[in-house]
């Protein structure tokens, strides 16, 4: 027995609907096509949406909030996470390389460190931009940053 050989049990697959095959199959006539109009035409297709004239759901639900095509995006790393990486994996610097290879940031990304938590452990940290209360809090425990 192989793959090429496998075949559904009988009786459990039903035949497609035949449509447009005489007016005794249930399904002539105008093959569930409707009288008139567009849709029973040959070659007919809507785009997608279209509700038939009426104004469809993509221009009425109203359109919210702004996002600047050429805007920074950081990707957060909050105090917390630094002192956790820093306790299990004894460090004294953090940097991008670090980060990326505890599974935090991937290659392209660009990272801010952010205020939750605390830090307690005296670290160096570099990354590409600094929340305010974090680079206070940073500072506080006596270590330095420094942006990349």
């Amino acid at each position: 027995m192989n793959l090429s050989n496998l075949k559904p049990a009988k009786g459990s697959v039903k035949g497609g609907k035949r449509i447009g095959r005489g007016t005794g199959s249930g399904r002539g006539g105008t093959s569930t096509r409707g009288h008139k109009g567009a849709g029973s035409r040959s070659g007919t297709s809507t785009k997608v949406g279209f509700e038939g004239g009426q104004m469809p759901l993509q221009r009425r639900v109203p359109k919210v909030g702004f996002k600047p095509i050429n805007r920074t995006e950081y990707v957060g790393v909050n105090l917390d996470v630094l002192q956790g990486l820093a306790e299990k994996f004894n460090l004294e610097s953090v940097d991008f390389a670090t980060l990326k290879e505890h599974g935090l940031v991937s290659k392209n990304d660009l990272v801010k460190i952010l205020g939750r938590g605390e830090v307690k452990a005296k670290l160096n940290v570099k990354a590409h931009a600094f929340s305010a209360s974090a680079q206070k809090a940073i500072e506080a425990a006596g270590g330095s940053i420094e942006k990349l």
